[in-house]
């Protein structure tokens, strides 16, 4: 607050005053130059009798001591109580939990909180995953699934937007749900928090973060990472289980801890046996405390509710249809379609020519004989048989009689519905410029993978040098070619091709070096010196010398990758013996894998978590794309959405929503918000249909809320959290033991509304008690020492 001030009432005497006090002054200064005393005792006596004199003058002038003061009532003040149940912890040594203890203090007739009431007006709110106000604290319960505290202060200024509000007193033990990212706190009064909890180490085993991800590694394509924080435990063994929607435990592992406090990261590997969602449970607690795992025992640990998390896992609905091109029947093709036929989720769509094109002239058949004579005895007469001056192509594996029937897709819509295309030992002159152009936007427009072979016909001998197509390969086909003899080659990966799980064929770096001595030597390899900026090499082939040339080389383009495999005999790999065979299949799938993985499809739905202060948890964003057949963005649909919540283990569904998904501004993408009821596996699946109202496709996914483990995430009191938020708004941090000292503070603090106080300092007895003083002294002085 501003200093006080000192005003005179009767300033029109001031002059008048100050005349008279110049004539006392100089009579007494008169009177005392002519007493006999030495001149310090004259000095003294003088001043005495001068400020005397000045002090029974000043109260002519009538001063007004004038000071700023808080309004009674006319001020705003609010208390603010965490609500969650991280407050259902009992510190060590304490008989109460922490929330007791808090509302014990708010709830009793504490000279604090008289005080409060005295001089504000006192607003009550809770705060758990929303704000909430209330008539007191004996309503708190600390069963809320959250503490969004940074966005309930937030509320708590907008609610008082334009309302005196002199500050926040915030009872919390820190732990916010929704301290990710700090917010502004303009805008916010001074926050005065008072930290529950002590700092002292609880036992605890509680999981930080758990995280799927997928990888195209085929004997276990899914990793759960898990990260699991130890407090108290120093040297005991730690047990993390992932455990299935039917309740069987996949896998189970151990660690010890080396110290008290320490987070351990575990790795669960595993391959889904289903396809699509997949919902799974980490669980972890000490080995000391096994049986509380399954709840037979009661644990020592401060809490079990963050102990399980669940994740879930999507594998795609499938099969990921692959269009392979080739110029020629060639072992590739032979060994790459049974390696797919063995995986459920890849299908390879073939279009092989058997025959070039050749002029009419060149080739006559019998009399009359207008077709191909590869045709003849087969009784295909008609309009749709190839003729002469057309490639001779076959279709193997298609979907009906009309895919692919006009050969190489020649429209948007006939290419973009594959997710990969493979283009093997086939001449750039087999497609028409616009065919060229066409896969190049597929691959930088619409997402899709495409990888070209080394055959005989690819790459520089296939005459791709400056076409779309060539512009799009990882490799550079116009520099000179550098001839040199080959020997056999020996194929190693680089440095990348260590770090790419598609890559390698075991899961240690000793069995994959083994493997990697054991493969036979290839003979056939498109050369190619330098790579294009941003492609990586993941292998390379070399005979033992000084020279080695790129054999797997991959990179990004556009919204899709390409990728080139310069050895041009693979199917070599395959003829060693029954191991070699079952490796070069492995290989070939994850290959086609990790070609279709991050492939846009034509209709996605995802959930999107995000923090919402007016919720009974996180809200989730659902977002769904739409699209046509040419990959454009699908406009005037109706997108219905059903959100199924799954109960424990993931099968059974306990409650079913449906909800209609609006426009957003992006042109085909439809969006709806879902609020998580509570804790579990949640699946959603979207219906588009279009203007005509017609079904045009279907997209699910799955998501986890887990609120109470993000509530106990942690524990110990977030200290630093709450001085951070203090000190940015101008408050301080109060301990519960010094409340009382605080609200006697605040009448002196700066407030938003005050009022002037005068009292006259002239109608005090003490101005002329030291009037009187003054002379009484001046009368000792002068008997003291003798002076008249």
């Amino acid at each position: 607050m501003p200093l006080a001030e000192i005003h005179l009432s009767a300033s029109q005497s001031l002059w008048p005053l100050c005349a008279a006090f110049a004539v006392l002054v100089g009579f007494v200064g008169w009177a005392y130059g002519r007493s006999a005393g030495s001149t310090a005792v004259r000095s003294v006596c003088t001043a005495l009798k001068i400020i005397g004199l000045a002090a029974l003058l000043l109260c002519l002038l009538e001063p007004l001591w004038s000071r700023p003061q808080l309004r009674p009532g006319a001020n705003y003040f609010v208390l603010a109580a965490d609500n969650s149940a991280g407050l259902g912890i009992r510190d060590a040594g304490e008989s109460q939990t922490r929330g007791a203890l808090m509302k014990s203090a708010l709830t009793a007739d504490s000279a604090w909180v008289e005080g409060l009431v005295e001089n504000f007006q006192v607003r009550r709110y809770s705060v758990d995953a929303r704000l909430q106000p209330v008539e007191n604290f004996t309503e708190l319960d600390f069963n809320g699934s959250a503490s969004a505290l940074l966005t309930g202060l937030q509320k708590i200024a907008e609610r008082h937007h334009g309302q005196p509000l002199a500050g926040v007193l915030l009872f919390t033990d820190g732990n916010a749900t929704d301290a990710a990212t700090l917010p502004s706190f303009a805008g916010l009064p001074p926050i005065y928090p008072v930290v529950i909890g002590r700092d002292n180490a609880l036992r605890d085993v509680s999981l930080q973060k758990v995280a799927s991800s997928q990888t195209s590694f085929e004997d276990a394509p899914v990793t759960v990472q898990a990260d699991v924080a130890v407090v108290g435990m120093a040297n005991e063994e730690i047990i993390a289980q992932l455990v299935d929607n039917a309740g069987k435990v996949v896998e189970e592992q151990k660690q010890r801890t080396a110290r008290a406090d320490q987070t351990l990261a575990f790795r669960f590997r595993l391959k889904p046996q289903q396809r699509g969602l997949n919902f799974y449970q980490v669980r972890t607690v000490a080995n000391a405390e096994r049986a509380a795992l399954t709840n037979t025992a009661k644990s020592t640990e401060a809490t079990l509710v963050n102990n399980t998390r669940a994740v879930v896992v999507d594998r795609g609905r499938g099969p990921y249809r692959i269009l392979y091109v080739s110029g020629r029947p060639n072992w590739e093709f032979k060994f790459l379609n049974r390696a797919l036929s063995e995986d459920e989720q890849l299908q390879l769509i073939a279009l092989i020519r058997v025959a070039k094109r050749e002029p009419k002239f060149e080739f006559l058949g019998r009399k009359g004989e207008a077709v191909n004579p590869l045709f003849r005895g087969f009784g295909q007469t008609n309009e749709d048989t190839e003729r002469y001056d057309q490639p001779v192509l076959v279709r193997l594996n298609t979907r009906d009689e009309f895919e692919l029937k006009g050969g190489f897709p020649k429209t948007a819509e006939e290419l973009y519905q594959y997710p990969a295309i493979v283009l093997d030992d086939l001449e750039a002159a087999f497609f028409t410029r616009d065919q060229m152009t066409l896969l190049q936007k597929y691959v930088s427009e619409r997402g899709g993978g495409v990888l070209m072979l080394g055959g005989a016909e690819s790459f520089r001998e296939g005459g791709y040098a400056r076409t779309p197509i060539g512009d799009m390969l990882p490799v550079y086909l116009d520099r000179a070619e550098t001839v040199k003899p080959l020997e056999p080659l020996k194929l190693t990966l680089t440095r990348e091709g260590w770090l790419q799980p598609w890559v390698r064929l075991r899961d240690n770096e000793g069995e994959e070096r083994t493997r990697l001595g054991a493969m036979p030597e290839f003979q056939v390899v498109n050369q190619a010196e330098h790579i294009k900026p941003g492609a990586s090499v993941l292998a390379t082939v070399g005979d033992g010398k000084a020279q080695t040339y790129p054999a797997l080389v991959a990179e990004r383009y556009g919204h899709g990758r390409t990728a080139a495999l310069l050895i041009g005999d693979m199917w070599r790999w395959g003829m060693r013996d029954a191991a070699m065979h079952k490796d070069m299949d492995k290989a070939w799938r994850q290959m086609m894998r990790w070609l279709v993985s991050d492939v846009p499809e034509r209709f996605e739905v995802r959930a999107e978590q995000e923090s919402s202060a007016d919720a009974a948890g996180d809200a989730v964003r659902l977002r769904v794309r739409s699209r046509e057949k040419n990959f454009q963005p699908l406009d005037n649909a109706s997108v219905k959405l059903t959100v199924t919540a799954l109960a424990p283990g993931g099968t059974n569904s306990t409650n079913i929503v449906q909800l209609k998904a609006e426009a957003a501004t992006e042109p085909g993408l439809y969006e709806a918000t879902y609020i998580p009821r509570q804790a579990g596996a949640y699946r959603v699946e979207a219906v588009i249909a279009d203007a005509n109202g017609a079904e045009v496709g279907r997209a699910e996914t799955g998501w986890t809320s887990d609120p109470a483990a993000e509530e106990f995430r942690s524990l110990k009191p977030n200290r630093a959290l709450l001085e951070s938020i203090a000190k940015q708004t101008g408050g301080e941090v109060v301990l519960m033991s010094k409340l009382d000292e605080f609200v006697k503070s605040l009448p002196s603090r700066k407030v938003p509304v005050t009022e002037n106080v005068s009292s006259p300092l002239w109608h005090t007895p003490y101005v002329f008690l030291f009037a009187l003083a003054c002379f009484v002294a001046e009368w000792g002085v002068r008997r003291w020492k003798g002076l008249p």
